[in-house]
C-alpha cells in the first residue's frame, strides 16, 4: 500500500509539473496541450468508441504477432544454448537482428506483403523473436552446472532432463525474456502502425499517426498515455506475479 500511494503522488506531482509549464505558456498550446484537453480527448474517445477500437485492434495485432514470436523464438534459443553450432549461427545472427530498430523491418514488410495485416504481423514478430532468442539462451546459460550434474548422476538423460530439470530452474529468466520480448513487440507494432495504412482497423498507431498529421497534441499525449497504461497493466498483472513466485520457488529472488 505505501508504495501504491508513493507512485500515486508522483504521478500526480508530474501531472502538476505539467499543468504548471502549460500555465506558465513557456510553450505553445499546440506543441504542450493541458492535461485538461488531453483528458477531454480521451473522454471523447473512449463515448464514441474510437479509443477502444483502437486498443482492441492493436492488443489483437500485438498478442497474435507476440505468441507466434514466443513460438519461434523460445526453442530456438533453447537450440542455441545447447549446441555449439547453434550458438556460433542462429546465435550470432539473433544478437545482430536484435540491435536492428523495429522500424527497419517496415520497408521490407512492405514490399513483401503490401498494405496488409502480414505486413503487421510480420514486424511484430521479428521485433519479438530475436530478443527472446538472446533471453531463453541467456536465462538456460545462468542455471548452476551443478543441477545438470546432479540430474545425470540420478539417471536423468536427454528430454527427459530438459524437461524435468533444464526448463523449471530457467523458468525464471524464461519470464524475463518473455517480458524483454512484449516490450520490443510493442515497439515494433507502433512502428508498423505509424508507416502501414490498412483498411483491416485503425490501431493506437494510426491514431498517433493522424493526430500528428492533424496537429492535435491532445491526441498525440493521450494515445502516448493508453499505450503506457496498457504496458504498465500487462507488467504488473501478468509478468511481475510470475516472476516473483518463480523466483521464491527456486530461491533466485532477491533476500
Amino acid at each position: 500500500m505505501r508504495r501504491f500511494l508513493l507512485a500515486i503522488l508522483f504521478f500526480v506531482a508530474l501531472a502538476a509539473i505539467w499543468a504548471a509549464l502549460v500555465k506558465a505558456k513557456i510553450w505553445s498550446p499546440v506543441l504542450l496541450p493541458s492535461p485538461r484537453s488531453v483528458g477531454q480527448y480521451l473522454i471523447g474517445a473512449l463515448h464514441d468508441g474510437t479509443l477502444v477500437q483502437a486498443t482492441e485492434v492493436t492488443l489483437r495485432r500485438l498478442l497474435l504477432g507476440y505468441f507466434l514470436g514466443l513460438a519461434i523464438g523460445l526453442p530456438l534459443g533453447l537450440l542455441t544454448a545447447s549446441f555449439k553450432f547453434a550458438e556460433d549461427t542462429i546465435g550470432v545472427l539473433a544478437l545482430g537482428l536484435q540491435t536492428l530498430p523495429s522500424v527497419c523491418w517496415v520497408p521490407l514488410a512492405l514490399l513483401w506483403f503490401g498494405q496488409t495485416e502480414g505486413a503487421m504481423l510480420f514486424v511484430v514478430i521479428m521485433g519479438t523473436v530475436w530478443s527472446v532468442i538472446i533471453a531463453t539462451d541467456t536465462g538456460v546459460r545462468t542455471i548452476p552446472p551443478i543441477y545438470a550434474r546432479a540430474a545425470r548422476t540420478m539417471g536423468s538423460r536427454h528430454f527427459h532432463k530438459w524437461t524435468h530439470v533444464i526448463l523449471p530452474a530457467s523458468l525464471p529468466f524464461l519470464v524475463s525474456g518473455m517480458k524483454q520480448g512484449w516490450a520490443f513487440a510493442w515497439r515494433s507494432l507502433m512502428a508498423a502502425e505509424i508507416f502501414v495504412t490498412i483498411l483491416t482497423g485503425f490501431g493506437l498507431g494510426h491514431l498517433l499517426h493522424y493526430g500528428r498529421e492533424l496537429n492535435a497534441m491532445d491526441q498525440v499525449i493521450g494515445v502516448m498515455l493508453v499505450i503506457v497504461v496498457i504496458g504498465l497493466l500487462a507488467d504488473k498483472i501478468l509478468f511481475s506475479p510470475w516472476e516473483r513466485f518463480l523466483h521464491r520457488r527456486w530461491g533466485t529472488g532477491r533476500t
